[in-house]
Formats: structure tokens, sequence, C-alpha cells
């Protein structure tokens, strides 16, 4: 779908579409034992379209900007990642439609990669709704890009992960058919998140544009692919502190380079690597 297609579709028809196709995908996508809670969150209440080339929107996004020293984290932002997040043009713009996080191999601050991490927090936050984005991704070994939700730490009086974390989608560039969505909590963070991947079947993730997306409310999470709903957690799920009913989370853009997750890069991974986004919505109920 180009871009002039975009804005000339009927928005709500489509949306009513896609939810009649979740009613029939709900038994077929997802383990059977579970019960499934499908919202129709159809109020949209923030949308970015990247229809203005240049800087980001300001009045939408913020940046994180080094190694992680900075936000009072180890070097690497708590996972030993190599790479180091600027706001530069070269990093991260808007052109002809679409937002593009690069990641490239240079020296830059004490790094030899650069990249950027874009987020709302105090912009842009909201308890539950329907968050998505339409992205192509990248592929490499190293890679690490990932659109997610993180409460807001009430100007650091609370500390991750009793803020929570929603991932909507992460993804490992040596693994371009698989995306997969996690929580992060009290008694399950990191290592012991809870977790479920999505994989295409004969495609690829860094091959065009996927839409990815977690309906949240009350008690409930479902993620979703193109509109498949491949996963629900409720609390009756984690082991711990369901926090997800504390307040308003904000959303996070961003590409990592290395780290314990993806591993770092190897002689095949190719830089400049980017991560395009066409659009980003939240709706609400």
């Amino acid at each position: 779908m180009n871009k002039t297609m975009k804005h000339t579709r009927n928005t709500k028809t489509l949306l009513f579409m896609s939810f009649l196709l979740i009613a029939v995908l709900v038994i077929s996508s997802c383990d059977t034992e579970e019960t499934q809670t499908v919202a129709t969150f159809k109020e949209l209440v923030m949308a970015d379209e990247f229809d203005t080339d240049g800087a980001p929107n300001s009045a939408i996004w913020n940046y994180d900007i080094g190694d992680g020293t900075a936000n009072g984290l180890p070097a690497g932002w708590g996972n030993g990642e190599l790479q180091y997040y600027t706001d530069r043009s070269d990093n991260v713009t808007v052109q002809n439609g679409l937002l593009i996080i690069t990641a490239k191999q240079e020296s830059f601050g004490n790094s030899n990669y650069t990249s950027a991490r874009l987020l709302t927090k105090g912009k842009f936050e909201q308890t539950y709704g329907r968050f998505e984005a339409r992205i192509r991704l990248p592929n490499g070994k190293g890679l690490w890009p990932a659109f997610w939700l993180l409460g807001d730490d009430s100007n650091g009086t609370e500390i991750w992960p009793q803020i929570g974390e929603i991932d909507i989608m992460e993804y490992v560039g040596d693994e371009p058919s698989t995306v997969f969505g996690t929580v992060h909590g009290p008694g399950y963070s990191g290592g012991e998140s809870i977790s479920k991947s999505y994989k295409l079947d004969n495609d690829r993730f860094d091959n065009g544009f996927h839409i990815f997306g977690v309906e949240w409310g009350p008690d409930y999470i479902n993620w979703y692919v193109d509109d498949v709903l491949y996963n629900q957690l409720t609390p009756e799920d984690v082991p711990g502190e369901w926090v997800f009913n504390r307040g308003p989370f904000y959303i996070i853009l961003n590409v990592a380079v290395g780290g314990a997750l993806p591993g770092s890069p190897n002689e095949e991974t190719v830089f400049p690597q980017t991560m395009l986004v066409d659009y980003v919505r939240v709706y609400k109920q």
C-alpha cells in the first residue's frame, strides 16, 4: 500500500472490517484453552502519519540520547548494547511519508554504532487502548528493533520493572520471519519475562510493511500482527503483580545494536540498516 492509498482509504470502514476479521480469527489464531477478550477501540486519539519531511514532530516525540549512562543505567542501556542514540538526521528523519530510524557503523561518543530511540514520554501517554504501527523491519545479526510501551516512572519515584513494560513488537535481525510480544513486571522481567512469538509462513518482516499492535484493557493484553490475534495475557498468566492497570504508558520506537538478546553484529551484518515506520496510531474505546 503506498502513502496515497493510505490517505484515500475509508479508515472507519477498514477498521470495522478488521475487527470483524479478528472475531473470526480468535479461535483459529490462539490456543484453544485460552478465553479471549477482544475489544473494539474505535476512537482515534493520536496519530502520526509522518507526512512532513524533516525532524519528527516535536509535539509528539522526544529522544533518548547517549549510551544509557545519562539515564542512570550502565553503558549499553542495561543490556550491554553497542549503539549511541542520537537525534541527528543521519539516524532519525522523516522523508516521503516515512519515519526512518537508521543504525550506522561509525565511531561516535565512545561507541562504534549509532542509532535512534524516540519516545512520547510527557507528550502522549495513555492507559488502555489499541496501539499500532505499520513498520518495515531491517535485517542482520545484532539488530534489535522494537515498538513498545513503558509505564511512567512518576518523575523517578518508581523504577523498572515495577512501572511495567509492554513490548508490542520485538525482533532480532537474524530471525527475519519471527517477531515476539512480551511483558515485564515485578517477578517476571529480563530473562524471566513473559513472551510469545509469531512467525510468518514463507515470508520475512524485512520484505515489506506489517501492522503490529496491542489491544490493552483492564486485566488483559492482546497482541496482533496484521490483525491476527496471536496471544493474550491476563493477571493469572504472570508470576507476580499485574502492573498494567496502574496508569498511563508512553510509546518507544528504537533500533538497538548488540546486547545480551540479539548478540553482536558479525561480518555478514550490513550497515547502514533502517527501520521504516509508515504510521503510529492510538485508539481508545
